[in-house]
């Protein structure tokens, strides 16, 4: 009988413990779910501002994986906090004429597994789950220096500087339970606008953008709280080399910086101050199909995530 009480209390521990854990870990896992799932970008995208002919179709599908470190906020009474982001990435895209300049419109869905492990006064917690995140939905606009030109004219043209804004929108539609403390979905929408440029230089490119990500609250977070985040901002750019047509390699670097959550109107101290850099590759395989391979890693995390991240892409053209 002793046995089976010790065995009781023992199991109410353990979840005791893993509410402690996970609640913190979810403390930073919405910023960090948008950062390294890639359907959601990851905040490293060469060659967005380029200009690419009109009328044409891409179908993509691609896997990823994250893994390393977490730093938690001050406040969190964790350590050694770990988490692995594993997830599918599928989507759509199709250029067209903007008042005379090459736009694209371009929606990914994504399926997610993440596992987390962290220290809790002595203790070794864990908590894992998979679901659908968030889908997104992107209109980038090249006004400047981007004709709109089909496929037939578009090797005549030569590339100078393009310049061109962008409008992402989180849809809050993926898994989602507010009575669990991880989830795919972040049940708010979230509003990217952004603005970036290219510019061609002989073989090579670079790229400059700058976005902000604008959170809607979340008024069903775990316990009945609402969930609120601060915009948060980002920097990045690309050094690209063109090996040949559809060809290329790309060296990327990014900041961000911002994104404090408050739960029903108390600061979390989460705020992000990191930045990543990558590699990007890029092969076509045929006319029609290409295959893209990336890696990057956190080279400056003060709060958030010190992740290495790998993926792949394929990519259908039509």
């Amino acid at each position: 009988m002793k046995n089976k009480y010790n065995q009781i209390w023992g199991k109410i521990l353990t979840h005791i413990l893993a509410y402690h854990i996970v609640r913190w870990l979810w403390v930073i896992l919405p910023p960090l779910l948008l950062v390294c799932t890639p359907g959601l970008a990851q905040d490293l995208e060469p060659r967005s501002y380029t200009n690419i002919p009109i009328g044409m179709n891409f179908i993509a599908a691609g896997i990823v994986r994250s893994r390393g470190e977490v730093s938690p906020a001050p406040s969190a009474p964790i350590s050694d906090a770990n988490l692995t982001i594993d997830a599918a990435v599928v989507g759509y895209a199709h250029t067209f004429d903007l008042a005379g300049s090459s736009s694209k419109f371009d929606v990914s869905a994504t399926r997610v597994c993440y596992e987390g492990s962290a220290m809790h006064n002595g203790e070794l917690l864990k908590a894992d789950r998979c679901g659908y995140g968030d889908p997104t939905m992107r209109l980038t606009w090249n006004f400047y220096g981007a004709p709109a030109l089909e496929a037939k004219d578009f090797s005549k043209w030569q590339q100078g500087i393009v310049v061109g804004a962008s409008m992402q929108i989180t849809l809050p539609i993926g898994s989602y339970d507010s009575g669990k403390l991880l989830n795919a979905g972040t049940n708010r929408w979230v509003l990217r606008p952004g603005i970036g440029m290219s510019h061609k230089l002989g073989r090579w490119y670079y790229d400059l953008i700058a976005s902000a990500r604008l959170y809607s609250d979340n008024d069903e977070y775990f316990n009945d709280t609402t969930l609120e985040q601060a915009p948060q901002y980002t920097l990045q750019g690309h050094l690209i080399y063109n090996i040949s047509r559809g060809h290329w390699v790309s060296l990327n670097a990014n900041l961000f910086f911002g994104g404090e959550t408050r739960k029903d109107n108390i600061a979390s101290s989460d705020d992000q101050r990191n930045s990543r850099f990558g590699i990007t590759y890029s092969l076509p395989v045929s006319v029609h199909h290409s295959v893209k391979l990336y890696a990057n890693t956190g080279v400056i995390t003060e709060v958030g995530n010190d992740f290495d991240t790998f993926g792949a892409l394929w990519q259908y053209r039509f």
